[in-house]
């Protein structure tokens, strides 16, 4: 059977943890920031993990 190859653009934005969670950059976060508040901004700097019931549909595309 062949490989399966790695989906580019995933392994760029998800990391998988050790904890089996998987690790996402937050949306809303690189421009027109001008009009967010700071409160809001604060908030979007916190990491943000995928959902479990979601974890199916990502895991098969990371490399690992």
């Amino acid at each position: 059977m062949p490989k399966v190859k790695t989906h580019s653009g995933s392994k760029k934005r998800f990391k998988k943890l050790k904890s089996g969670l998987i690790k996402a950059s937050r949306p809303f976060r690189r421009h027109l920031l001008s009009k967010k508040s700071a409160k809001r901004k604060r908030g979007l700097r916190k990491p943000m993990y995928i959902n479990p019931c979601d974890i199916g549909h990502v895991a098969p595309l990371l490399p690992y």
